[in-house]
């Protein structure tokens, strides 16, 4: 592609004054290029030190667009009012050569997309996404839009940061405006048909069973989901959606605090998001909700527990609902408390399948890594062989012979901003209890050789950070770099290089894979399970190779691992090339 022009951008204030400003502040064709052809503007102000309130937009008439919102949209909205009252309040207008209306809607959504991962960015208001199909220029847009976004990184540095940063972000990964993909795009429009004829259906129950495994994309059709509804229950047109009644849940605290952080920054009511069992508590089947969307649905529990005194999550939430949607990965059923036998899964999948509801996502859209890769470390999980690791320029894949090494690679990935986000995890093969946090007076560690480091939640984050905990993905923090992580803290979020200590309950016996209990510190795999029969079972074969699963497919760029076993550390590092 021949080199494209640059963009221009000029900031002048939120006002009056400011729309006269722009022609003073721009020479010759920029001023037609900013107020005659289409732009992408910004208006934003910084309520305080590093929390700003933000509106993206896009228009064909700057002017008068600017009017509008100063004069007409404060009657109508608190945001705007607040913005056009505001002394400080920003106009950032761009413009660029290239632009007609597909291109600047679709880096107006892209903008959007970037915001919702910016952590300076506390409101982010709008009410559409505006994914364009193909038009003449949009293979342009990638090159424009990170053109535009260094350029605005020159006027504010921290409300717009340096783009891998951003992409970093869980908010940012989990954002209802990525541009979905075909599978995706279409999974979306029938649901929204299925959820349509559901709440004009008399009664019933629908499920939606969206399947795929750990990457396919499912967390981002569902956060593009849960704000769609809530676009649609707010616009009076479309009265079928009731805003007021749909929820979003996930039985995972991390998740929980991305999903929350997102409805707060997009104006939505955060209650709607929560844990299964909160939900069930304080909704009973005879008050009946529109729709529920499911995350991680394979973490739903299927027994009773101290705080949940039902039998199946599942059942109670449809019980509950008009529409179910939930998107289920059996590879990744990690507790004997959730666990499914294949006959039980199978039953839901005919029970979903039978209303036309059974969505299965084949894409796999987190692993940076070519077919080879992917069908090497496919080998590794489901087959339990390991092969030798190909060669792959855009993945890598590295095994070590020492974890301190493995541990300090990882520590400088992390402080690149080119590499960014990186983390050690581990099997759960070490002691640690979530209650008491320590034992003795000190953390729980993963230990071995010459590396020793706290378990996941352990250490305190400084003090000029400490809304950090509650507020931030646990890979998000900074201290983590400090810890190892595990499935309970890592599931359902990416990395991009994962440094994974595979533990003594992982061993190589007689060419193959094999999973021993008895290494094993994760009671929530290894103990019995009683099925609905009442035979208690042991099932720690099929949920030990899931926590296995689910930390080697954390990382988007590369994958680092020291095996605890010595004959399986010896097989893999034979298999390297």
């Amino acid at each position: 592609m021949a080199d494209l022009p640059a963009p221009v951008v000029t900031e002048v204030d939120f006002s009056d004054k400011g729309l006269t400003d722009i022609r003073k502040k721009s020479k010759g064709k920029h001023v037609e290029l900013l107020l005659e052809y289409p732009t992408v503007y910004i208006v934003y102000d910084e309520e305080k030190p590093h929390a700003y309130q933000v509106y993206v937009g896009e228009t064909n008439n700057i002017e008068q667009r600017t009017r509008e919102h100063l004069e007409n949209d404060p009657l109508r909205r608190e945001d705007w009012r607040y913005l056009a009252d505001s002394q400080s309040s920003q106009l950032l207008v761009i413009g660029h050569p290239h632009f007609n209306k597909s291109l600047t809607l679709d880096i107006e959504n892209n903008m959007m997309l970037y915001m919702s991962g910016v952590k300076s960015v506390k409101r982010l208001n709008n009410r559409r996404e505006n994914q364009q199909n193909k038009y003449y220029t949009v293979d342009e847009k990638g090159e424009i839009f990170s053109a535009i976004w260094q350029k605005l990184h020159t006027f504010d540095a921290d409300l717009f940061p340096i783009e891998e940063i951003v992409r970093d972000s869980a908010l940012f990964k989990a954002s209802p405006f990525h541009t979905l993909t075909k599978e995706q795009d279409n999974a979306r429009d029938l649901i929204l048909r299925r959820i349509q004829a559901a709440l004009h259906a008399p009664k019933g129950h629908q499920l939606i069973l969206v399947e795929g495994e750990a990457g396919s994309g499912k967390t981002v059709l569902l956060s593009t989901l849960f704000y769609q509804l809530w676009q649609l229950g707010e616009d009076l047109n479309y009265s079928d959606y009731n805003t007021a009644n749909n929820y979003l849940l996930v039985n995972h605290d991390e998740q929980v605090k991305v999903y929350k952080n997102i409805a707060e920054k997009l104006g939505m009511n955060k209650e709607k998001v929560s844990r299964p069992t909160t939900f069930i508590t304080n909704t009973q089947p005879a008050e009946g909700v529109d729709v529920v969307l499911v995350d991680e649905a394979h973490l739903l529990w299927t027994q009773g527990k101290q705080s949940y005194r039902g039998k199946n999550q599942l059942d109670d939430i449809l019980a509950r609902a008009k529409v179910v949607v939930a998107v289920f990965d059996k590879k990744q059923i990690l507790s004997r408390e959730g666990y499914l036998t294949n006959n039980e899964i199978h039953k839901l999948e005919i029970q979903s399948g039978n209303q036309g509801n059974l969505i299965k996502f084949k894409q796999q859209l987190r692993i940076n890594a070519n077919e080879d890769t992917q069908t090497w470390l496919n080998s590794l999980i489901d087959r339990r062989v390991v092969d030798k690791i190909p060669v792959d320029n855009e993945y890598e894949v590295k095994i070590f012979d020492d974890p301190l090494a493995m541990y300090h690679a990882i520590q400088k990935k992390a402080e690149s901003q080119e590499h960014g986000l990186s983390r050690m995890l581990a099997t759960f093969d070490w002691p640690f209890n979530k209650s008491s946090k320590k034992k003795d007076g000190k953390p729980y560690c993963v230990t071995f050789g010459d590396l020793s480091l706290p378990w996941n939640l352990q250490l305190d984050p400084p003090k000029s950070q400490r809304g950090q905990k509650k507020r931030l993905a646990w890979a998000e923090q900074d201290q983590t770099i400090g810890e190892v992580g595990s499935t309970f803290t890592i599931q359902g979020f990416d990395l991009n290089y994962s440094g994974v200590i595979i533990g003594p309950s992982v061993k190589f016996r007689e060419g193959h894979i094999v999973f021993d209990p008895g290494a094993s510190e994760n009671s929530k795999a290894t103990k019995r399970r009683t099925l609905a029969s009442g035979e208690k079972v042991f099932v720690a074969d099929e949920l030990l190779p899931n926590e296995l699963n689910v930390l080697l497919t954390r990382g988007v760029h590369g994958l680092y691992i020291y095996a605890v076993d010595d004959a399986l550390r010896a097989a893999l590092l034979g298999a390297q090339s």
